[in-house]
């Protein structure tokens, strides 16, 4: 028997190569303490760390920061609305003037000196911020308006709106008077208007305007209205021309400044114009003898009546040469389109307006019926007659009489030759809303016996 001696397990481990056939390996058996141990897992192999490049920080750190100065910008902007729309200190609506070219600081310092604003430094950050255009003017701020309202005040430009108005009837003379007394306006009127191409109404304007923009606004408004009423006008009236109508219609608003009696007097002219007889208007009378002044102040004296000048329509047949006044639209629409009536004549009532009559016969009656009322007046003490507590008409329907009350054939009233030595009849006037005006501050319903003074017999 032999025995081969036991190899050190160290050298058994190290394989030795043969030329031999591999033999099964023969394990020899183990004690239990040299058991196969379970052993652990090895660990997952490490993974590369990659380290983060400094394009990909960058951006990290700027999407934060932006987010951060958003929220913040959010709230900033929240707060500077707030302070922007809260109540200013204005206690009461207010007009300040912004003068020209001022920039926003001149701005902020005339509002703060109003009281409109009370921060100069938020309303100029506020105006720079909203990048609307401020202008300069005349403003309207309401009372406690924020800077916003203010702001939107001063950029729209809605200024204050002044207004001067024209009663019908002026002459251009007298409308350039009107226009250099208002201190509003500003620069000269290169010359006067000719008569006749103004339409008197009331104009709006702004702060500024000058003098010669409301003329021209005037001459403009004024051939606009013509034109209109010239292609509606009747085929009927004795006017040739546009400018013809505008003479007529100035003879109609100096008579009368009632708009019921306005087709009614047209009426009257047409009627005479298309008989060939004068038009015999006290007004043609006033004119012809002061031009544009317009009135007399006083009463037309006999002399006056048979004094040739081209506008005197109880010397001239026709219409005069252009015309007396500055009709408005109401008069214009009178002549294109009168009253059709067969009257001739008409005089003062005493009421503000005129009897009409259609024969000499009957407007002797009116005639003789006003020398009542006016002899009434004179016998009446001043207290006992009515009174009209209004400003005296500037209109001359409030004068009592016009050139009607004489027959155009020159015969007076009852039909028979003027006596030369005789007073005009006191019902003849062109004091025209002066302070010798005998209707002046004074009215009478000839329709009202209570309103008549009583006559006393004669």
């Amino acid at each position: 028997m032999f025995f081969r001696k036991r190899k050190d397990p160290e050298q058994a481990a190290i394989a030795v190569p043969s030329d031999e056939p591999s033999m099964p390996h023969r394990v020899s058996p183990r004690s239990p303490s040299e058991a196969i141990k379970p052993t652990a897992a090895p660990p997952p192999p490490d993974r590369p760390v990659r380290e983060r490049g400094g394009l990909l920080s960058t951006i990290s750190g700027l999407l934060t920061a932006a987010v951060v100065l958003a929220i913040a910008a959010m709230i900033g902007v929240t707060l500077f609305d707030r302070q922007i729309r809260e109540p200013g200190p204005l206690a009461a609506d207010k007009v300040v003037v912004i003068p020209p070219r001022s920039g926003t600081s001149e701005i902020a310092d005339a509002l703060s000196r109003e009281g409109v604003i009370a921060h100069t430094a938020l309303f100029e950050w506020a105006s720079r911020f909203s990048g609307k255009a401020l202008k300069a003017g005349e403003y309207t701020f309401k009372a406690h308006a924020s800077i916003g309202d203010t702001i939107e005040t001063l950029s729209t430009g809605r200024q204050v709106q002044h207004a001067i108005t024209f009663p019908e009837g002026l002459t251009s003379e007298q409308i350039v008077v009107r226009l250099n007394d208002n201190d509003i306006l500003t620069g000269d009127i290169n010359e006067i208007p000719p008569e006749g191409s103004l339409l008197p109404d009331t104009y709006k304007f702004e702060r500024g305007a000058t003098r010669q923009q409301i003329v021209n606004l005037m001459r403009a408004k004024q051939r606009e209205v013509l034109n209109q009423i010239w292609l509606r006008r009747s085929a009927e009236i004795p006017v040739k021309t546009p400018a013809e109508m505008v003479t007529l219609a100035s003879i109609v608003e100096k008579e009368t400044g009632r708009a019921d009696e306005r087709p009614r007097v047209a009426g009257v002219f047409v009627n005479r114009l298309n008989k060939r007889m004068k038009l015999q208007s006290d007004p043609t009378i006033v004119y012809g003898l002061v031009g544009g002044r317009g009135t007399l102040g006083r009463g037309i004296q006999r002399s006056e009546i048979d004094r040739a000048t081209p506008y005197n329509t109880y010397v001239i047949e026709g219409l005069p040469p252009g015309p007396i006044a500055n009709p408005g639209r109401a008069a214009l629409e009178a002549v294109a389109n009168p009253s059709r009536t067969k009257d001739l004549y008409f005089v003062a009532d005493g009421t503000g307006g005129h009897a009409f009559a259609d024969s000499l016969e009957g407007h002797s009656r009116n005639v003789a019926r006003w020398r009542q009322v006016e002899r009434a007046r004179k016998e009446t003490p001043t207290d006992a007659a009515p009174v009209d507590k209004a400003e005296p008409p500037s209109d001359p329907s409030a004068v009592p009489g016009r050139a009607s009350a004489y027959a155009p054939d020159g015969t007076n009233f009852a039909g028979s030759a003027p006596d030369p030595s005789a007073p005009r009849p006191k019902a003849f006037d062109a004091s025209e809303g002066t302070k010798l005006d005998p209707l002046r501050n004074k009215t009478f319903d000839l329709n009202s016996a209570k309103s008549v003074p009583a006559l006393k017999a004669q």
